[in-house]
């Protein structure tokens, strides 16, 4: 019985002692495929679209970048830190999942952004529309110039 005792204590204490691990603040949005359904800031080749440059302070230009995402029709957002933000945007007829990433980077004054196709290869512009309708958005906004 002592044994059972102690061998509980014993595990019970490891469990609570265990460190969780700590997400790191990323600093790299995925990378783009070969395929042309692709967008990122990131990028550098015919994927390439301009990161957003902050004016003011870079936590309301990623809450407004948070709204325009909430505002575009069947876009969710899937998962936000302070940092980071990945969404869901659906097509309407053919219910294609594109996902947007964004990076607050405060350092530069920029919002690191990017939006692929999960599947396909063409997207007929549809990832660079999105990000350019999120750019003025944000420029109606005053968030980003």
């Amino acid at each position: 019985m002592p044994l059972k005792l102690l061998f509980s204590v014993g595990l019970i204490i490891m469990t609570l002692s265990t460190p969780t691990e700590a997400k790191e603040a990323a600093t790299s949005l995925p990378l783009c495929p070969n395929s042309p359904n692709c967008v990122s800031s990131q990028a550098d080749s015919d994927h390439f679209i301009a990161p957003f440059k902050i004016k003011g302070k870079p936590e309301d230009a990623f809450a407004a970048l948070k709204k325009a995402l909430s505002e575009q029709s069947r876009t969710v957002i899937t998962e936000a830190s302070g940092t980071t933000l990945h969404a869901e945007a659906t097509s309407l007829i053919f219910r294609f999942v594109d996902d947007v990433n964004a990076i607050l980077d405060a350092e530069s004054g920029m919002i690191q952004v990017r939006s692929a196709s999960r599947v396909g290869y063409s997207d007929f512009g549809v990832n660079r529309r999105r990000v350019e309708a999120l750019r003025t958005a944000l420029q109606q906004a005053g968030a980003i110039e």
